[in-house]
């Protein structure tokens, strides 16, 4: 069984963080952990796309050091990585056992380019949180108790396809990629520069990176 052997405990509190915030999304969803050297990429989904292009899928992004090269790519549960993270509490354990089951996840198959973004505008750092909270409320006050599945998704999708506006005249973001950075953590600083390559757009803060397409 490999390992990832995490830069220090500060990058181990950071990764349980995400993987915490990521449950509250989906406590049976997956991550993909894709190591390269000393660099740490950790993948989670955050709103499923529509079609067959799977249009308005967002991801979220949070890359992180390690103390050793490691070369792993692989989609797990997110509970495992929970547990194995609890496991070191109270330790100065680094080293996290990467878990031996995978699982399916259908964002995971779309990877973005790793390359050959270029800048396209930015956004107020203030408007992602606005636009976060008002679209949160308004789909919970369109929820109520009783709501049919069907329905909660068509409101969600209504909600999270509205556009962002960006500077600079560039075409709007889904609101989705203000979800994603409130409910990853990602929205500080002041602003959010926005790259585009390919089919994808991606939304960059210091603490990581929305991706949608």
């Amino acid at each position: 069984m490999s390992a990832l052997r995490l830069a220090d405990t500060d990058t181990r509190a950071d990764l349980g963080t995400y993987i915490a915030r990521a449950r509250s999304l989906d406590a049976d969803g997956g991550v993909r952990l894709q190591a390269t050297g000393t660099a740490l990429a950790v993948w989670v989904g955050v709103l499923r796309g529509r079609g067959l292009m799977n249009d308005g899928t967002v991801v979220g992004l949070r890359v992180l050091p390690l103390a050793q090269p490691s070369d792993v790519d692989t989609v797990v549960p997110l509970s495992a990585v929970a547990d194995r993270l609890a496991r070191l509490d109270g330790t100065d354990g680094l080293d996290v056992e990467v878990p031996p089951m995978t699982v399916r996840a259908g964002w995971a198959a779309m990877t973005p380019p790793r390359a050959g973004w270029s800048p396209v505008g930015e956004v107020e750092v203030a408007t992602l949180k606005k636009v976060a909270a008002e679209g949160i409320s308004e789909v919970a006050q369109g929820s109520p108790e009783g709501s049919g599945a069907a329905a909660v998704d068509a409101l969600r999708q209504r909600v999270w396809g509205r556009a962002v506006p960006l500077s600079g005249g560039a075409d709007g973001l889904p609101a989705g990629v203000a979800f994603a950075g409130h409910v990853l953590g990602f929205l500080a600083g002041d602003t959010a520069q926005v790259f585009t390559a390919a089919r994808w757009y991606r939304v960059s803060t210091p603490l990581g990176h929305v991706l949608v397409r």
